[in-house]
């Protein structure tokens, strides 16, 4: 079977349409958090985020206010859709051959780790402050590609595949990271209870189970008993995705993981990650000064988002592409390139939710989203204007 080029195929036409929409309202949501919460409705605000949830079966109770079942209940949801983008990129989809993933896959590594170094380096003299190096190694999928998409045919479809393949790769590197380095003390019990579900869940994969709701009981179970062990309860959303079929047994009939990708998606793009923005995003400057700005922290993220991508990314698709590790992107220019690696910075989700994870003292809020919304907006903003004003459109290129 030939290779396809980036950017052909009707799936990843649809899911860069999706994405791009949900980006814009991803920025929408979170520009609404930063005024609320910097207006008189700021009490409003913080009474709802801290509105108490518990659910109770029998002896089982879990017990949260509303942003931390969003951060870990309804976060799920969306890492349960992105380990099934994951799984179908990886066996037909735009990373299924060696030469179409080494390219974004490099580009992601260099991307993750010149910005941890930069963070690293600004914060090296403060250890408590060294637990958040990963923070500014994510991009963010739909608020990048939301941008992508307010500069219509001057970005070739071929770019906006090269771009969401970065991300997502990236976003499996957070994934690692998150087990990894995120990981509270262990509860040997419930460990053992998110082994008996996932052995289910592998089970009835391979016995060719082609019903949606056995995998969606057995992965709440598995939720929950994740939720318990200590390990973040979203990485129950990444297994379960990577246990759904592609394929039916025969091949022929119709693809489960595509059809609850094609389900997922707009609540995921239209609900859940603006709702998450919405509840993440709403610093309040009160009582700010110069010196919050300056903040170790904070410069970080931001300078490890802005600068450190840019140079993560770009210089590893340099030398990928010069020494013809992989050959360039259909259609592309070096300048389309690098608006490529700034738009990388924009580390908004993925960034905001590893910050909750990396430091437990509510000092570290402002800072990292600060940091966070600075370097993506500065990102966003040096991409957009490279692409609008500093390329031409392409005959042809997809809008």
């Amino acid at each position: 079977m030939p290779e396809r080029p980036y950017g052909e195929g009707p799936i990843i036409r649809e899911f860069l349409r999706l994405e791009a929409a949900g980006g814009i309202l991803l920025i929408l949501a979170a520009a609404i958090a930063l005024i609320v919460a910097n207006s008189p409705l700021h009490s409003i605000y913080e009474a709802f985020l801290e509105i108490p949830v518990a659910i109770q079966f029998s002896e089982l109770k879990i017990d949260k206010p509303l942003h931390l079942w969003i951060n870990d209940g309804m976060m799920a949801i969306f890492f349960f859709l992105v380990g099934l983008e994951i799984k179908r990129e990886f066996l037909e989809g735009e990373l299924s051959t060696p030469s179409q993933l080494a390219l974004p896959a490099l580009a992601a590594v260099g991307g993750m780790i010149v910005p941890a170094l930069i963070f690293i380096a600004l914060n090296r003299n403060d250890p408590s402050n060294l637990s958040g190096w990963a923070i500014p190694t994510a991009t963010d999928i739909a608020f990048a590609l939301g941008i992508l998409a307010l500069v219509g045919s001057r970005a070739p479809l071929a770019l906006k595949v090269l771009l969401t393949a970065i991300a997502i790769i990236d976003d499996l590197g957070a994934i690692v990271i998150i087990a990894v380095f995120y990981t509270s003390s262990i509860s040997t019990m419930a460990l053992v209870g998110a082994a008996i579900c996932i052995a289910s869940l592998i089970l009835i994969n391979r016995l060719g189970v082609a019903r949606p709701a056995i995998y969606i009981l057995i992965g709440l179970v598995l939720w929950v008993f994740v939720l318990k062990s200590g390990i973040h309860a979203t990485l129950a959303g990444v297994v379960t995705a990577l246990t759904i079929p592609l394929r039916s047994r025969t091949g022929m009939g119709p693809s489960m993981l595509k059809d609850m990708e094609h389900f997922l998606h707009p609540w995921v793009a239209f609900v859940i990650l603006p709702l998450f923005a919405f509840t993440n995003a709403g610093v309040s400057f009160a009582g700010m000064g110069i010196t919050n700005f300056i903040e170790p922290v904070k410069m970080g993220i931001a300078l490890g988002l802005f600068a450190g991508k840019q140079i993560g990314v770009f210089s590893v698709l340099w030398l990928a592409i010069k020494f013809k590790i992989s050959p360039m992107p259909k259609d592309t220019t070096w300048r389309q390139l690098y608006a490529v690696a700034l738009l990388c910075g924009i580390g908004f989700t993925m960034s905001l939710f590893i910050g909750t994870l990396a430091y437990d003292h509510s000092d570290f809020a402002a800072p990292i989203r600060l940091g966070v919304l600075s370097g993506s907006i500065f990102s966003a903003t040096c991409g957009y204007l490279l692409l609008r004003y500093g390329t031409g459109p392409k005959r042809g290129a997809a809008a």
